[in-house]
């Protein structure tokens, strides 16, 4: 994992609310729902300004830390916060220190294996710490990059 410094960023999509342990279990996880109406075609193709094709995943509004309730937002990079579609919210990631971690490989087995690598370092009590603001995933052709902030 190295330490960077990242832009900020703002992003338009759709939220949820969940946790890590409901998303363990098929029956409460959220996460996979959102990601199919987040996937669909034309998801996101009446969202004006888009800096470019990848998707974002924000992970932010954490209850506590990686055992609590956090909101994630799935959606596309804008330039600008354009008035939102229905069912849309808009997010400011804030710019920032964060660990990089990149994501290669089959998904979504790639994404859990460094999602796995950052609750590690968590728990290890690893330097730097993590913050619990507001951590960020990009999608792109190649993979996932993860941004942790510390």
């Amino acid at each position: 994992m190295d330490v960077i410094e990242r832009e900020e960023l703002l992003v338009v999509g759709l939220a949820v609310r969940t946790t890590n342990a409901d998303e363990r279990d098929p029956a409460r996880g959220r996460l996979q729902g959102l990601w199919q109406r987040a996937g669909a075609p034309g998801a996101f193709a009446h969202v004006p300004g888009r800096v470019d094709e990848n998707l974002y995943a924000v992970l932010t509004d954490y209850e506590s830390d990686h055992n609590g309730a956090y909101t994630q937002i799935v959606g596309v990079g804008v330039r600008t916060v354009p008035r939102l579609p229905e069912g849309m919210v808009a997010v400011r990631v804030p710019g920032g220190k964060a660990l990089k971690l990149e994501a290669r490989g089959p998904m979504p087995q790639a994404l859990i294996e460094a999602w796995q690598q950052v609750w590690a370092h968590t728990e290890a009590g690893a330097q730097p710490p993590r913050s619990f603001a507001t951590d960020l995933e990009v999608h792109h052709a190649g993979g996932a990059d993860l941004y942790i902030a510390v």
